[in-house]
């Protein structure tokens, strides 16, 4: 069993592009995200996340409520690096350089920064969330395994259990995600159920 959990709410405008911006997430909102997923954990659960700050704060508070389970953090698991959008509104992206991502969504890397592409495509992003859920799924671990992790890994990681290595089409990207605060499963890796966490976590 795999499950795959997002931050808690960032303290950061909202409509704002923050991708890989070490942003923190709100300490209430972790600490209730935290007991709501300590009360589900099974024991021995490996507890992996994501190295960016609102995602190490989840860890560090299921670790203070189940000392037990095994902590690790994987690079691979941090959101899509948007380049010079991030920080930025989405509002304020110019509608031409995401029309230009569009018309070529696998392979355009976004955020252009002096002239130099500075971001990821879909498709190196794709590449790096398959490196770790690879080494996952090959591995067939004998715990039950959470990543803890952003909106854009999540949906990777249910395309890639349904096989699909590329994205080539914008309309083929999944656009459901938990919720800050809540996760999902992939029990077997073949398909991707959502579990909504308690509805005070928003």
């Amino acid at each position: 069993m795999l499950y795959l959990a997002r931050h808690a709410q960032p303290l950061i405008a909202p409509g704002t592009c923050y991708g890989q911006l070490d942003v923190a997430a709100d300490a209430i909102a972790t600490h209730q995200a935290a007991q709501a997923l300590a009360a589900v954990l099974p024991p021995k659960t490996v507890v992996i996340s994501s190295t960016l700050q609102r995602c190490e704060q989840l860890s560090n508070e299921i670790r203070r409520l189940q000392p037990d389970l095994t902590y690790k953090t994987d690079q691979n698991l941090q959101e899509m690096h948007f380049g010079n959008w991030e920080g930025r509104l989405w509002a304020d992206i110019a509608p031409s350089e995401l029309a230009d991502w569009t018309a070529d969504f696998a392979h355009y890397r976004v955020g252009r920064l002096g002239g130099r592409l500075a971001g990821e495509s879909v498709s190196q992003f794709m590449a790096r969330v398959a490196l770790s859920f690879d080494a996952l799924t090959c591995a067939e671990p004998a715990h039950p395994t959470l990543w803890i992790t952003h909106a854009g890994v999540i949906r990777a990681a249910g395309l890639l259990a349904r096989g699909m290595r590329h994205v080539n089409d914008a309309k083929d990207w999944p656009v459901d995600a938990p919720a800050f605060g809540q996760w999902c499963t992939l029990d077997a890796y073949p398909n991707l159920s959502t579990i909504a966490a308690p509805t005070a976590l928003i």
